[in-house]
């Protein structure tokens, strides 16, 4: 039986018309072919089975080498890395898909094998990160980073400019830029991982000038209205706090929405965890931004009908479900019962738990 649901309203983003309220969260696989950290042909097929959400938002891809954190994470810095994700592109297209790449620099929460010449990473702080990263199939200690230099930080903004060049270049609609879960611009923005004494640092208009600088240049290289950025205000992950996170956001979200970029894409709550973990006003934020608000972190489909139905947010980003349902769209056209995730194969691997999960109509048909 076919449902009518606001998740299934058309929507324009920018200049994109989308058949849906559907996102698909950037979701990590672990899974680019080394050397050179190149998405595999299996990418290609992984986000063609999911061209129905209204917007694709690909897995977190480095702007650098210097901005990897895990291994077989995809970049795009690289002629072949644009190469291979054109095919990705080019496949979503012919399925008359939309899809953003995510761009991406962990800053400290890296290790020095992932790192140029074995080098430690780098941060807004010499401050050591209480979390793992996956390295050498296994997990592992982050390093100890260094503090950037003060002249280094030109070069990191021109890496996320050069990364956006070569989204377009390999076909992207548009790109995201990752602001959030403790990497590289929210450990500036953050008090707890940023101690610096110089522009970059003190109060809150300091510590959010790369995050807003990086989305600036980002913007005039792609279009402001092909460009949004994921934050996550009060996500403890990667070990990253602020002793004080509504204002802070509330200046950054001004500042995005002075730059006129297309969207926010909001953790709500704990990345991956609990909605309510700490106080904070979304609604806020949604009244600061003007362009499109895309709501993140534990949503279901009533959850997410009741947020659209009120107004909070204009497009719902899904993560797991969209893993191990490539038609998650048709399945809730049809209130279709969902395929249940293999924690399992999340990271790392082949076809198991990437590109073999079922679609609702080759399930029936096999009965």
């Amino acid at each position: 039986m076919s449902r009518s649901t606001k998740l299934l309203e058309p929507y324009k983003l920018g200049p994109l018309s989308l058949p849906n309220r559907f996102a698909m969260a950037p979701l990590t696989r672990n899974r680019a072919v080394p050397p050179g950290m190149v998405p595999s042909p299996l990418a290609v097929d992984y986000y063609g089975q999911r061209a129905s959400a209204g917007l694709l938002i690909t897995e977190a891809s480095q702007v650098s080498q210097q901005g990897q954190g895990y291994q077989d994470t995809p970049g795009i810095y690289s002629k072949e890395q644009v190469e291979a994700w054109r095919k990705v592109t080019d496949r979503v297209h012919e399925r008359g898909g939309h899809i953003f790449i995510q761009l991406w620099h962990v800053g400290r929460i890296s290790h020095t094998s992932l790192q140029p010449n074995g080098g430690a990473p780098v941060a807004p702080s010499a401050i050591r990160a209480k979390t793992k990263t996956f390295v050498n199939g296994t997990f592992a200690d982050v390093s100890e980073p260094r503090a950037l230099e003060l002249s280094e930080i030109p070069g990191i903004i021109e890496d996320f400019k050069r990364g956006t060049a070569n989204a377009l270049a390999a076909g992207f609609d548009g790109v995201e830029i990752h602001g959030a879960n403790g990497y590289l611009l929210d450990q500036f923005a953050r008090d707890s991982s940023n101690k610096r004494s110089d522009a970059y640092g003190g109060g809150i208009e300091n510590r959010a000038q790369l995050m807003l600088e990086v989305s600036k240049a980002v913007a005039k290289e792609a279009g402001a209205d092909r460009t949004g950025i994921r934050i996550s205000p009060v996500t403890p992950a990667n070990d990253v706090s602020d002793s004080n996170p509504q204002p802070l956001f509330d200046h950054i979200v001004d500042q995005l929405n002075a730059l006129k970029l297309t969207y926010i894409h909001v953790i709500e709550g704990a990345t991956g965890g609990p909605r309510d973990n700490a106080p904070f006003d979304y609604a806020s934020l949604r009244k600061r931004f003007k362009q499109t608000y895309i709501a993140n972190n534990g949503y279901d489909f009533a959850l997410a009908e009741k947020v659209l139905e009120a107004g909070a947010a204009d497009m719902i980003a899904f993560g797991k479900p969209f893993i191990s349902n490539p038609d998650l769209v048709e399945r809730l056209k049809a209130g279709a019962p969902l395929n249940e995730w293999d924690k399992a194969t999340f990271y790392g691997g082949g076809a198991k738990g990437y590109t073999d999960y079922p679609t609702l109509k080759a399930t029936e048909a096999a009965e």
